[in-house]
């Protein structure tokens, strides 16, 4: 499930007219973790990998971003373990290659579900249907 509708729904109640400002932190704040996994992944540095990619796991899942949150936290889980054992996190390459277009795609669906204005599959007042 990319996102977990539910989830949402109880943010968007919880934070009521915060809503939309609190989302657009998670795009601007999103856009800069997945920036900086991906810097720290070219750089095969696990410890650059392990704070952005928890901010990114626990934003994602406060919007019911249930597949970002699910990738985010195994990279920084990967990345802990790396710091630990101390190797490289280049294993995971391609998780995190995968992580950009799930920002994306989890990002969009959001903000469309956000936006008051967004057609819904319904004809509106006064417009035939099919032209």
């Amino acid at each position: 499930m990319l996102v977990d509708w539910n989830e949402f729904r109880a943010t968007r109640t919880q934070l009521g007219a915060a809503f939309i400002r609190i989302l657009g932190y998670f795009r601007e704040d999103g856009i800069k973790s997945v920036a900086a996994i991906e810097e720290a992944m070219r750089a095969r540095d696990a410890r650059g990998l392990v704070m952005p990619a928890h901010t990114l796991k626990s934003e994602a899942r406060q919007f019911g971003g249930e597949r970002l949150g699910t990738l985010a936290e195994d990279i920084e889980m990967f990345a802990r373990h790396c710091v630990e054992a101390q190797i490289s996190p280049e294993e995971y390459l391609p998780r995190v290659v995968t992580l950009r277009p799930l920002f994306e795609e989890t990002l969009t669906a959001l903000e469309r579900e956000a936006n008051p204005l967004v057609q819904r599959g319904r004809p509106s007042f006064g417009r035939a249907v099919g032209y």
